[in-house]
């Protein structure tokens, strides 16, 4: 593995690049080599999320599912906030059963993700996906345990000149992933834009990436 792709909704098979392709437990495919799976708050339908979480379930018995997720919590759309709360819940106790990383998406509601990690006394690795926010807001998600990853956000902050390069340069190293989520560009350039930013080399990029790959999925598919 010479690249780790944290978070994409399409795997690419490239023979260098570990991509954590993200599932739904509806629409799922088997023929993917590593994938998360979760319930994504857009996607809630109350009627069906015990046989989604059933099938989850069944999914994270497998070597080949790395993650849960994306799951999490979204303020700006209009399934109620106490369903979301609850289905993520839920999802965030079945990661802790079978000891899986958690992959987050959180709009507008990091302060209730950080209530629900501590009040569930979760302590598997939670990841913030697409992280685009300030710098206190990064200092808080870290000092709770929280790893950050970037991807289309921070490309867009190179070109625009944007504060996250900032806010990425100052993330310790031992905190952070790359992605490409929906983005046309390949995980090659994303790391190549993160290595800028930290004014590093590509190769000590990757070095930095699949360190925290180690430790967080347990060296196990490298």
């Amino acid at each position: 593995m010479d690249f780790f792709n944290l978070h994409t909704h399409k795997g690419t098979n490239q023979a260098n690049v570990l991509e954590l392709v993200n599932q739904y437990p509806r629409e799922f495919d088997s023929e993917i080599p590593y994938y998360s799976i979760g319930i994504h708050p857009w996607y809630i339908d109350k009627e069906q999320v015990e046989v989604d979480l059933a099938i989850i379930e069944t999914k994270l018995k497998e070597r080949n599912c790395l993650a849960v997720g994306e799951c999490g919590l979204d303020k700006r759309i209009e399934i109620p906030l106490d369903l979301q709360q609850i289905v993520f819940e839920k999802q965030l106790l079945l990661a802790q059963k079978y000891n899986k990383p958690v992959v987050i998406h959180c709009v507008a509601a990091f302060q209730e993700i950080i209530e629900t990690k501590k009040r569930l006394l979760i302590s598997v690795p939670m990841i913030i996906h697409g992280f685009s926010k300030n710098e206190q807001l990064a200092k808080q998600l870290l000092d709770n345990g929280f790893y950050l990853s970037f991807g289309k956000y921070l490309l867009q902050s190179r070109s625009l000149g944007t504060a996250l390069e900032t806010v990425f340069k100052n993330v310790p190293n031992n905190r952070i992933f790359l992605e490409t989520d929906t983005v046309d560009e390949g995980i090659e350039k994303v790391y190549e834009v993160a290595a800028n930013c930290k004014e590093i080399s590509i190769v000590a990029m990757q070095e930095i990436v699949k360190s925290n790959f180690t430790t967080v999925f347990n060296n196990k598919h490298q």
